[in-house]
C-alpha cells in the first residue's frame, strides 16, 4: 500500500515536471574579467556556441621592414544553441552575426581580456542596428567566452611564405543581450 502510494507520487511529479517549461539559466558574468561584462541594463537573449575556423595571413608588419607575423583575416563558424542546433553563423569580415532567420548585424570591438594559452581572447562587442527582423534585432552586446584554441598557427612567417594563409580550429560560447 505504501509503495503503491509512493509510486503513484512519483509518477504525478514526473508528469507535472514534464509540461513544464526549462528555466534557461541566466548567463553569469561573475567569473569575467570586468573589461568584458557586459553593462547592467542588458539582459541575456541568446546563448550560443561558435564552432568553426579562423583564417590567417602571413603579412609584414607594418612600418617595421623585414618582419612578418600572421594577421587575423576573418572567422567562418556555426553558431549552436545549448541543444546542438544551428541557430546561426558567424563570418566575416567584417564580422558578422547571422541568425537563421536571416536578421544579422555587425560589432564593435569594446574590450578584450586573456584567456588561457592556446585560446583567441575573450571579447566584448557593442551589436550596431541589425539587418532585417528577427533575433538579431535589438541585440545590444555580444559577448565572446569560453575561448578554445584559435591563436595565430605556430609555424613561421616570413618573405617565404607571404601572403600564405592559414586555417585554425576554434569554439567559443557567444553570448547575445538585449536592453531591459
Amino acid at each position: 500500500m505504501i509503495r503503491t502510494a509512493i509510486a503513484a507520487a512519483a509518477v504525478s511529479l514526473v508528469a507535472a515536471c514534464g509540461t513544464m517549461t526549462p528555466m534557461m539559466p541566466t548567463y553569469s558574468q561573475a567569473s569575467l574579467p570586468a573589461a568584458v561584462q557586459v553593462p547592467a541594463g542588458n539582459r541575456v537573449a541568446l546563448e550560443t556556441v561558435g564552432m568553426g575556423d579562423i583564417t590567417y595571413q602571413c603579412s609584414a608588419k607594418k612600418d617595421m621592414a623585414g618582419q612578418f607575423e600572421w594577421v587575423f583575416v576573418g572567422p567562418d563558424a556555426k553558431l549552436m544553441d545549448r541543444s546542438g542546433k544551428q541557430v546561426g553563423k558567424y563570418y566575416g569580415p567584417p564580422a558578422t552575426w547571422e541568425a537563421m532567420d536571416g536578421s544579422r548585424l555587425t560589432a564593435t570591438q569594446l574590450a578584450v581580456a586573456p584567456n588561457m594559452a592556446g585560446n583567441i581572447p575573450l571579447q566584448l562587442v557593442k551589436g550596431n542596428p541589425a539587418m532585417g527582423s528577427g533575433a538579431m534585432q535589438g541585440v545590444t552586446y555580444i559577448q565572446r567566452v569560453a575561448t578554445l584554441g584559435g591563436v595565430a598557427p605556430a609555424t613561421p612567417c616570413a618573405a617565404g611564405n607571404l601572403g600564405a594563409r592559414q586555417i585554425v580550429r576554434y569554439q567559443a560560447d557567444y553570448i547575445f543581450y538585449k536592453a531591459v
